[in-house]
């Protein structure tokens, strides 16, 4: 065909050069007779006389007789069965069968709890402390009719914490979605499998957490001494616990977006805490609405636990009507018991009539609640595997590039058009043309670098624990001069990237000793500033476009004093240097929907390129997980950096022999960071390879890869071994004694020259300000990128508002109608916590992409990142929570005065959204992932809600806990938004409310209940009558109010103080983002 190899060139790198415009190489004379365009070799092919044989064979083949095929079919079809377990369905994908992959899917999942027990132990300790505050709130309760709605909250709380809590199983469904994707593709097992042995692993897990839960709550609050109610109530948590875990699996497994999954989360736990029945009991829901509570497995749970606690119980009533001075003798036959389900004459309420009368609840029930709760979960775990099963068969697919709205996207005819899809639109011969072009076309456009960097006797130790300490890099010596590319190479555990992070100042622990200098002399304060550094991982902004990425990065690391226009007129440069024209305004996306590879290793490097990095550029495996072209692209365009003056150290793993010879030096590195070869490669490595023969290695074959030879001879890999210890031959070799005086050398002229200075006097290359701006733009564009994310919010929002709305709907002024504006402004709440779950997301990914690639890069400094993450989010909640209170207000039937209704929304509008989204962020802050952050959310939400007076009025709280009511700041959100909606107004009984007193004979009920009324409150329908009083025991919302320790005058009070939470908030979340990821000292986090 007349291509030739390469010297020392492999058979396989060889095939694949010869299909790159730029890696193969024409036999001298057969310049213009060899093949170059696909049809040119399928042409040539043809004619071959392969290819005529091929041809001839595949001919015959299909002339067999039948027979023969079936026998060769049947053969083939053996083989494939021989390669499957004995129990694997013949026609599965999959070589192993259900039940293997059931077993190592469960293994796997242990190994995995095994390995995340942080979790695990904040998860047990987050709800055994829920556990004693609550105990210690409802301590102790009496067997009175006092207790009796006490007694629904601990019930209704252990309902409500258990399905607050299993919604941060969504955040960790979608961490493990790509993982379980992964497998799939490969055949490893069926995605329904790792959902099954999820839920299998789950159940003692969550059974311990429950019983511990359990035993503390129960016998804390004084529930019913009795075993079997004891035991059912574990029972009936436990499962309920399990049913809401498997609930918003599903969930997470039904949508594609994590968003969305949180906002269909965040409705439904509303409706089914709003339809448990004890916020609004069944008798009091409108009709429309009322058939909710047949589907909510939480309200047959609730049930199951209140008539359970009530069976049997008999409180003394507590208070009786009339009472107090002037009424000592009165008889039982002349007073009324105010709880719902007293009977005249009896001094105590039988529970069971309370809880029916009260909420149409029934002892028989019980069981069959249980058996439904069963038949829920079973039903949710059977939608959790088949969401889990499609989604694994949908996800992934072929890269494909996402542009943003009014790009200019290349044609359908374009080169990059017709790429191969297989490799993820990796461009054809004539766009690999156009970047050779484009990386040529822009000499001189970098900033000439003249200043060497060297280091001298690196050190690196690390606490190895027990006072001991672990060296890791040891006594190393080196520089990377302009114009030349050093690859720094060595096997696994060598310490290569730990040494590129020792010299780019990237190491956080342990003591480097020795010194890193830049013409010989310290490294300026903005060395980061100075230097670029490709990460392995290619992290971006999912939302950003490239060209924008490449701006970010000009915009905030070169300095303030140059001109936008000149930072933007640069990033077109870079664009065109990285051959990235075709995808420039493409948007970055995930795996499977972006960027591919390639492209996104050449913006990694672009990014750091916009830089303008003076001194050098660091690159820690810039080829890996790139086919062998793409590889040579990427090296091909070092290449080019370099030979523009450039200088560049790069960490490279099993290169072939053009890759390698395209580097200058090479410094190698044997296991426990030790030298054992620093210098020039030499032509076709033949310095290289001159040395170790030279120091007792074998010859080096004619045909071997240089860089597999040297790495053989040296021992490294798991089967090569070495009798010399090359690293005592290095250390007595003519080349290191060279190297060092060439460094004396080097220093000595650098200090005489000071070629170097900082650029900055502080570590960032531009103000405060201007990072604040820059990252504003970025956190609004991402936001409007995710529609998704902003529609969940909205959705949240109007369908919270209308299903509250219209759940107490029209509610009056009597006492039940007070009570229900109450549990309106109460249920308000709920859907705070997952809109916290959702920003808690998008503020720690923020959080993820400073800490991995923006901070050590000295891009910008924590504070502006908090500060962007704190003010993105408030306008959206404001919006939101004014589209809440638009679908709300007038539903329930609060005042339509203008001052009222301008409070509220001034409260609930804007007060607490900004408190839920600092509070929120504050616990994202001090948490190292989102899944503690959801569970530590929850925590600290249900703290908060326990103690605002609602569950647990505050004359009921014991004295310890006091205190806490007035910490929390539910309190005076919930107060001020109750007084404003019904306070210094009158009070009307229902008809159900009405108490019918008989008064002693030959007293009219006026006098007799007057002396009552002028103490307590009240009105009497009938004041006139001599029997049968009507009396109503409220005659003012003003009345209600004081029993729940709230007054109209508090009001503007509260909102003062809910701006000083929010404050307050704000503060935490940079307190605790410097506590816990600036100061590292965070408990759940490891040290690496």
């Amino acid at each position: 065909m007349g291509w030739e190899p390469a010297p020392r060139q492999t058979t396989s790198d060889f095939l694949v050069a010869v299909t790159d415009p730029f890696a193969r190489t024409p036999r001298a004379g057969w310049e213009n007779r060899v093949p170059r365009t696909a049809d040119e070799f399928a042409a040539y092919w043809a004619k071959s006389t392969e290819g005529q044989a091929n041809h001839a064979e595949a001919a015959r083949y299909l002339q067999t007789p039948e027979h023969d095929v079936v026998g060769k079919i049947q053969h083939y079809k053996e083989s494939a069965r021989a390669e499957r377990a004995k129990t694997a369905h013949p026609k599965s994908a999959y070589t192993v069968s259900l039940a293997m992959q059931v077993r190592g899917i469960m293994l796997r999942r242990l190994q995995i709890l095994r390995g995340d027990m942080a979790a695990q132990i904040v998860m047990n300790v987050v709800f055994m402390l829920q556990a004693v505050i609550m105990g210690s709130v409802f301590l102790k309760m009496p067997v009175a009719t006092s207790a009796y709605f006490s007694r629904g909250g601990v019930l209704f709380f252990s309902v409500l914490f258990g399905a607050l809590s299993g919604m941060a199983e969504i955040a960790a469904m979608y961490s493990q979605r790509p993982i379980v994707a992964r497998h799939q593709k490969a055949a490893m097992y069926h995605p329904f499998v790792e959902a099954l042995a999820l839920t299998v692993v789950d159940i003692p897990i969550t059974l311990v957490t429950q019983v511990l839960f359990g035993i503390i709550l129960y016998w804390m609050t004084g529930l019913q001494k009795d075993a079997a109610k004891f035991f059912i109530f574990l029972l009936v948590t436990f499962v309920m616990t399990l049913t809401m875990k498997a609930f918003f699996r599903a969930l997470a497994a039904s949508f594609a977006r994590e968003s969305t999954a949180q906002a269909v989360a965040g409705i439904g736990t509303l409706i089914l805490v709003l339809y448990t029945g004890y916020t609004i009991p069944k008798p009091s829901m409108i009709g429309a609405l009322k058939w909710l509570t047949y589907i909510n497995p939480i309200r047959y749970g609730f049930e199951a636990l209140l008539v359970n606690e009530f069976h049997g119980l008999k409180g003394e009533c507590s208070h009786y009507v009339p009472s107090g001075p002037g009424y000592e003798g009165i008889g039982i036959e002349n007073q009324v018991c105010t709880t719902v389900g007293s009977v005249p004459g009896q001094t105590f309420v039988d529970g069971d009539a309370f809880v029916a009368a009260s909420y149409d609840y029934h002892y028989g029930n019980l069981w069959r609640n249980f058996g439904i709760v069963i038949a829920f979960w079973i039903g949710f775990v059977a939608w959790f595997l088949a969401g889990t099963e499609r989604a694994g068969h949908t996800s992934g697919g072929a890269t494909q590039l996402v542009f943003k709205q009014n790009a200019k996207i290349p044609s359908l005819d374009s080169p990059t058009s017709r790429s191969d899809t297989e490799k993820g639109s990796v461009p054809s011969a004539v766009v690999a043309e156009k970047k050779q072009a484009g990386a040529h076309a822009v000499q001189n456009k970098l900033t000439k670098a003249n200043a060497v960097f060297s280091w001298h006797h690196l050190n690196y130790d690390i606490d190895a624990g027990g006072g001991k300490k672990r060296r890791l890099l040891d006594n190393i010596s080196g520089f990377v001069a302009p114009g030349k590319m050093t690859a720094l190479m060595g096997e696994s555990g060598a310490g290569k990237t730990t040494l590129l992070n020792a010299l780019a100042e990237r190491v956080s622990m342990g003591v480097i000793t020795g010194d890193r200098l830049v013409n010989g002399n310290p490294l300026p304060k903005d060395f980061a500033g100075q230097t670029g550094y490709v990460q392995q991982m290619d992290i971006h902004l999912e939302s950003t476009t490239v060209r924008e990425a490449l701006m970010f990065s000009a915009q905030l690391r070169q300095p303030a004093s140059v001109p936008a226009e000149e930072k933007r007129a640069y990033v077109e440069e870079v664009i065109k240097m990285c051959a990235m024209e075709s995808y420039a305004d493409a948007i970055v996306g995930i795996v499977g929907e972006g960027l591919n590879v390639e492209q996104r290793k050449r913006l990694t490097i672009g990014v750091e390129l916009a830089a303008k990095p003076q001194l050098l550029l660091f690159l820690d495996e810039p080829t890996s997980g790139l086919d062998s072209q793409s590889a040579w692209a990427i090296i091909e365009f070092l290449r080019s950096l370099a030979e523009q003056g450039q200088a560049i150290l790069c960490t490279i793993h099993q290169p072939s022999s053009e890759l390698f010879q395209s580097f200058d030096r090479l410094l190698l590195l044997r296991k426990g960071g030790q030298t054992c070869y620093f210098g020039d490669l030499g032509e076709n490595s033949s310095t290289l390879i001159s040395y170790f023969e030279r120091n007792g290695a074998r010859k080096c074959q004619s045909d071997e890869n240089p860089a597999e030879y040297m790495l053989d001879v040296i021992g490294a890999g798991a089967t090569a071994t070495s009798n010399i210890d090359w690293h005592a031959t290095w250390n007595t070799a003519s080349e290191s004694s060279a190297l060092e005086q060439e460094l004396v050398n080097m220093h000595s002229q650098g200090r005489s020259n000071v070629a170097t200075t900082e650029k900055e006097h502080s570590e960032y290359a531009t103000g405060y300000m201007n990072q604040l701006s820059a990252l504003l733009v970025r956190a609004f564009r991402h936001y409007s990128r995710n529609p998704v994310y902003i529609i969940s919010k909205i959705v949240l929002n109007v369908a919270s508002g209308l299903f509250i709305g219209f759940t107490f709907f029209k509610a009056n002024n009597s006492i039940q109608g007070s009570q229900n504006k109450l549990f309106a402004i109460f249920m308000s709440v709920i859907p705070a916590a997952s809109l916290s779950n959702q920003l808690q997301v998008q503020f720690i990914n923020f959080r993820n992409i400073y800490e991995t690639r923006e901070k050590q890069s000295k891009m910008y400094s924590w504070v502006p990142m908090i500060t962007a993450s704190i003010l993105v989010e408030l306008p959206y909640n404001i919006f939101g929570s004014s589209l809440y209170f638009l679908c709300w207000y007038w539903t329930v039937g609060y005042s339509s005065v203008a001052d009222r209704a301008g409070y509220t929304y001034m409260l609930l509008c804007v007060a607490f959204p900004l408190y839920y989204t600092t509070f929120s962020q504050a616990v994202a802050a001090m948490s190292p992932n989102v899944m503690i952050g959801g569970l530590l959310f929850s925590f600290f939400f249900s703290f908060t809600m326990n103690f605002n007076g609602v569950l647990q009025p505050y004359s009921q709280l014991i004295p310890f806990w006091k205190w806490m009511y007035h910490l929390s700041p539910l309190t005076y959100l919930i107060e001020g938004l109750l007084v404003n909606g019904i306070g210094n107004m009158d009070l009307t009984c229902s008809a159900t409310e009405i108490q019918t007193i008989v008064p002693p004979s030959g007293q009219t009920c006026s006098s007799y209940m007057n002396q009552y009324i002028s103490t307590a409150g009240g009105y009497l329908v009938n004041p006139s009558a001599s029997s049968d009083c009507q009396f109503c025991p409220q005659n003012t919302t003003d009345t209600y109010l004081a029993s729940l320790n709230m007054s109209y005058s508090n009001r503007w009070r509260d909102v003062g103080i809910m701006l000083a939470f929010v404050v307050f908030n704000i503060f935490l979340v940079y307190a605790a983002t410097w506590l816990f990821r600036i100061r590292r000292g965070n408990p759940f986090s490891r040290r690496k």
